[in-house]
């Protein structure tokens, strides 16, 4: 066998071990430089990594994680339930709307998944608890919504792909994913209605416990958490500052409404959450250094080429081979995290994008609609994870909801791939380069 086969065969077998997805990528990356091309390569890896990690929109990821952490514990999410309460009203799936409505506006906040599923589940669980809907189901609904924070920006996997995929405009990007991400939260609405509808989950009467909210109230106390995104948004288009400077200006805007808005965040919490972003952003960025080394070895082996005509060689269908693909992909999110999908695969499917002539900004939303189908599937469903611990049931329970849910969404990514322009229309009307 080649070497570029033994690396690929090495990292396959890491993973089966239980070998952590960052250290398998640099332990079979070292395996091919020491097949293939010589041991005294392996003086390589120390600036493979470094240079790997040493790129300025890189600096996004770990203030967005942070940004994310800060309006969790400023009670953000628990103003904008209140608000979608007071706007929806007490009827059928009414907190079923409630739960996607704020799912998808924390996305726009955080960028992260499991963090938007966390501040959501840790409010909303309880009170769909209480008006009748079964745990699972509430926990992979909010679990499938949250994985809408990977489409609408700002996107920590959107940051990743415009890093991977050399001339793609992070800002076109982040424009690109908005209407996806709204059109995957309708269609996750579709079939949480009606099975609300269908069990009678939720009267629509007004109760003691259940009483009408004020619109204008709640929308006064939702309101700093509602201009987090049009403040990014707004900045980004406007050419105030770039999409790292608007990741700054994210913590500083969530900062000042946790100290002296919501007054929910106190300068100790602050050194905790720094603490932990710091933590989950180290993780981040070791997979990314990490990967360098199974990038530069695959590269100078030639196996991501190899791959690619491959893949390009098994049929001159397009359409087919894009299915193929997102099969692929899926399959892959169902087991890996959108960071280490990113970076294994993007080496491999930018030729092919390229030979089809695919549009890179089209073809990245596909991925991360399909990257946040995985987010909820299991049997490593990160979201689901998050979910199923504040709800203390097992996750298993919860297999049925979520076919439901990645049949819904599956759908919401094929509207997308017929009609791209779903995708690409707004980045066009705003003059972006698509």
């Amino acid at each position: 066998m080649t070497p570029d086969v033994w690396m690929i065969l090495a990292f396959g077998g890491l993973l089966i071990a239980g070998v952590p997805v960052a250290f398998s990528l640099a332990l079979s990356g070292a395996v091919g430089i020491v097949l293939g091309l010589s041991p005294d390569m392996l003086a390589t890896l120390g600036t493979n990594t470094y240079n790997s990690i040493a790129k300025y929109p890189l600096i996004a990821i770990p203030l967005f994680i942070l940004t994310g952490l800060i309006f969790e514990r400023s009670g953000v999410a628990l103003r904008l339930v209140r608000f979608a309460q007071a706007l929806i009203g007490p009827r059928h799936g009414g907190l079923a709307l409630v739960a996607v409505l704020v799912c998808m506006i924390m996305g726009g906040m955080s960028g992260s998944g499991p963090a938007d599923a966390a501040a959501v589940a840790m409010v909303m669980l309880p009170s769909m608890t209480k008006a009748g809907y079964p745990k699972p189901f509430s926990a992979t609904l909010i679990a499938a919504s949250a994985s809408t924070a990977i489409l609408i920006p700002p996107s920590v996997a959107l940051i990743l792909y415009s890093i991977v995929v050399p001339g793609v405009d992070l800002r076109a990007l982040f424009a690109a994913g908005l209407f996806p991400g709204i059109l995957a939260g309708l269609a996750l609405l579709v079939p949480a209605l009606i099975f609300a509808k269908r069990n009678g989950w939720e009267g629509g009467t007004l109760t003691a416990d259940n009483p009408r909210l004020s619109v204008r109230a709640t929308f006064k106390e939702a309101l700093p958490a509602l201009f987090a995104p049009i403040l990014i948004l707004g900045g980004l288009r406007s050419g105030l500052f770039t999409p790292t400077e608007a990741a700054v200006v994210a913590v500083a805007y969530g900062t000042l409404v946790g100290l002296f808005l919501t007054r929910e965040l106190s300068l100790r919490d602050l050194w905790e959450l720094l603490g932990e972003a710091a933590i989950i952003s180290g993780v981040v960025m070791l997979i990314i250094a990490l990967a360098g080394i199974f990038a530069w070895a695959g590269t100078m082996l030639g196996t991501f080429r190899h791959l690619a005509e491959w893949i390009i060689g098994l049929t001159d269908n397009g359409v087919l081979l894009l299915i193929l693909v997102m099969l692929a992909v899926l399959v892959a999110g169902m087991l890996l995290d959108a960071i280490s999908i990113y970076l294994i695969m993007m080496p491999i499917l930018i030729p092919v994008m390229q030979h089809f002539e695919w549009n890179p900004v089209w073809f990245g939303i596909l991925l991360a609609m399909n990257i946040a189908i995985g987010q909820f599937t299991p049997p490593v469903a990160v979201n689901l994870m998050v979910t199923t611990e504040v709800a203390k049931i097992r996750l298993e329970h919860t297999l049925g909801w979520a076919l439901v849910f990645v049949v819904a969404m599956g759908c919401a990514l094929a509207l997308v791939a017929i009609f791209p322009e779903i995708a690409l229309w707004l980045p066009r009307l705003l003059g972006y380069n698509v």
